[in-house]
């Protein structure tokens, strides 16, 4: 059985019609009748039974022509290793071609006539017939199996341009949901360890905070998967994680948020938003021993969006260990999910602390 599920069989645009369909396709029929016409009309100077004979003649010649070729197209199913089926086909059509005038001269003879070979006008037709039959129907048909040949090369091509597109995008995704996942564990492990800090300092806010969690975890985890969110849902994320984070060190953490509305809608990488706070919290507020404020911006300016998460804390120089490896895979994942229309930019902020932003395109959710 097939593989539905994989990108050959999704995207096989070419599908041969097999049995009749294909044998009487309406682009053959047509080309057929209309070869057929020409010809007899081409051979009405120098006949003489007349026009409809001779182009019930030409037309049956053409039309028994035409079943010859569609039939050795499909059979036999499997053919000797030398014998190649266009062969088969343009040879089978050229044997058609006498035998059938011999049949419809032979068959046409009146009872009692003599045969029609021994009538010299009748003979003429027959030969005039199998002749240009012979050298004719056999071009023809080469013609047609190049045709055939060149379609089928398009289509293969075409299926296999589409074949790598959907590689390349499952690729893509694959890769963002495996940078996703490398992410996730980072974010829960930081959370849980500031729940453990409360709980082995016996702080009576440890119950209050574990609940936040849950709720927050609930809301989150959900998206880990998804490979584009909105962000509205981004920054109530943003905003249970801050309250969280604010319940543990009420003394030394501030925040605000400043958007502008109508960013929510948009389009935004999942745990983008979130990145950038997390670091500002773990790498600017927290190694601080006076805390620190965080305030976010999102604008919105034309085509792009802004986001900016800028903290007071220790700052980058302070801050020898670097930022954490959320910050490291954020750029790749931005890369991904805007196809390199994205960028993320880290700075100094005076007198201390870091100002980090975000840039990418504009897009509401739904559009592409």
């Amino acid at each position: 059985m097939p593989d539905h599920s994989s990108p050959v069989s999704a995207f096989h645009v070419y599908a041969k019609p097999r049995g009749l369909a294909l044998v009487l396709g309406w682009k053959r029929l047509l080309f057929t009748l209309c070869f057929s016409v020409v010809l007899g009309l081409m051979l009405i100077p120098g006949w003489t039974s007349g026009l409809p004979s001779l182009l019930l003649r030409t037309v049956t010649i053409g039309l028994v022509a035409m079943l010859t070729f569609g039939l050795f197209e499909q059979w036999p199913v499997r053919l000797p290793t030398w014998l190649a089926r266009w062969a088969m086909q343009v040879f089978g059509v050229a044997v058609s071609i006498p035998l059938t005038v011999w049949l419809i001269y032979s068959y046409s003879t009146e009872a009692g006539a003599p045969a029609f070979w021994h009538d010299k006008d009748r003979l003429e037709g027959f030969l005039t017939l199998s002749i240009l039959g012979v050298l004719l129907a056999p071009w023809v048909a080469l013609g047609a199996l190049v045709r055939q040949k060149d379609a089928l090369a398009r289509h293969q091509a075409l299926a296999f341009d589409l074949e790598r597109s959907e590689l390349e995008r499952q690729a893509l995704d694959a890769r963002l949901h495996l940078l996703q996942a490398q992410v996730a564990p980072h974010f829960l492990f930081n959370t849980l360890a500031n729940v453990q800090v409360l709980v082995d300092e016996g702080s009576p806010q440890a119950s209050a905070v574990l609940r936040n969690l849950i709720a927050y975890l609930r809301a989150a985890v959900p998206r880990l998967d998804e490979s584009i969110t909105t962000l509205g849902e981004e920054l109530e994320l943003v905003r249970a994680y801050l309250e969280l984070m604010h319940m543990r060190i009420p003394d030394r953490l501030q925040f605000a948020l400043h958007v502008d509305d109508t960013t929510r809608s948009l389009q935004c990488s999942p745990l983008t938003l979130l990145t950038l706070v997390e670091n500002a919290v773990r790498h600017g507020i927290d190694p601080s021993e006076e805390g620190g404020r965080i305030d976010i911006q999102v604008q919105r300016r034309g085509d792009r969006c802004s986001v900016r998460v800028s903290d007071t804390g220790i700052g980058l120089q302070a801050a020898s260990k670097g930022l954490g490896t959320g910050l490291s895979t954020l750029r790749e994942r931005l890369a991904l999910a805007f196809a390199g229309d994205a960028s993320l930019s880290i700075g100094e902020q005076h007198p201390h602390g870091v100002i980090a932003e975000v840039q990418f395109p504009a897009r509401e959710a739904g559009a592409r």
